[in-house]
């Protein structure tokens, strides 16, 4: 079935992937979804517990979230999915700052827990941010899909489906960092750091709604390898076609490989 306002819709295995007719509805509609959800979590709960990710992709899902009346903002407390290593939150390409800029300035939250990438003892701040998140139990993520699959920064060659850990630092690949220069984050490759911290993919597949805004022409082939290839590491976001609980929201552009 089609939703309301999309142009196309489908389902691989459990997966569901709404297209919608330009970037800005897409992110509307990604951020309709996540309203619904905070709405319905703040019946029952006193804290709501949301992770965000960041990037080009999050910006239209942001912006027209934290645009809309009415949300039990005063309720959530925040996560994000990854950090660099190395850099302060006051650099450009700092997902704090950007989370900070896109998200936290503009609504009031109970509070938000950000990834500090610069600490002395990144193992340290891997344990404590593992500790928060399994104290508040996340029951909504707002997801976004690498170019080469990565769901947070788990890169083919650090993504592991059955890790025993909730965060972790990880090795970025050439191909997850050419993407951070080609979004404008950095000016060339050498610039981009070579590690992260990272929520692993069985932290993520514990929150119980994911929603996945995957816009831009960059991103369509790495939509259609998502749903068509075998689910594996080799591009780990496939491992989404093994959930019952999300919707991947595209664009014209990042929905263009897909077969009619």
């Amino acid at each position: 079935m089609t939703q309301a306002g999309s142009v196309r819709s489908l389902r691989v295995g459990n997966l569901v992937i709404e297209a919608y007719q330009s970037t800005a509805a897409m992110g509307q509609a990604a951020a309709a979804s996540a309203a619904r959800r905070l709405r319905e979590l703040a019946v029952s709960s006193a804290t709501i517990s949301v992770v965000f990710a960041t990037g080009a992709s999050q910006m239209a899902t942001l912006e027209a979230l934290t645009s809309i009346p009415g949300l039990p903002w005063d309720k959530v407390v925040g996560f994000h999915v990854d950090e660099y290593l190395g850099i302060s939150d006051q650099h450009r390409a700092s997902f704090r700052r950007f989370l900070r800029e896109h998200l936290t300035d503009k609504v009031k939250m109970r509070h938000f827990y950000g990834i500090d990438g610069t600490a002395a003892n990144a193992s340290e701040t891997c344990r404590k941010y593992a500790e928060l998140v399994r104290q508040y139990r996340p029951q909504l993520c707002l997801l976004g899909i690498g170019e080469n699959g990565h769901l947070a920064f788990n890169d083919p060659a650090e993504a592991d489906f059955n890790d025993p850990l909730d965060i972790k630092i990880v090795s970025l690949d050439e191909q997850c960092r050419q993407q951070q220069v080609n979004e404008g984050w950095y000016a060339s490759l050498p610039e981009v750091p070579k590690r992260a911290i990272t929520l692993t993919i069985p932290a993520l597949l514990r929150v119980p709604r994911l929603i996945a805004s995957v816009p831009g022409e960059r991103k369509a082939q790495i939509v259609r390898r998502t749903l068509t290839e075998k689910i594996s590491a080799d591009c780990p976001a496939t491992i989404l076609r093994s959930t019952s609980n999300t919707t991947i929201y595209l664009d014209p552009a990042s929905v263009a490989e897909l077969a009619s």
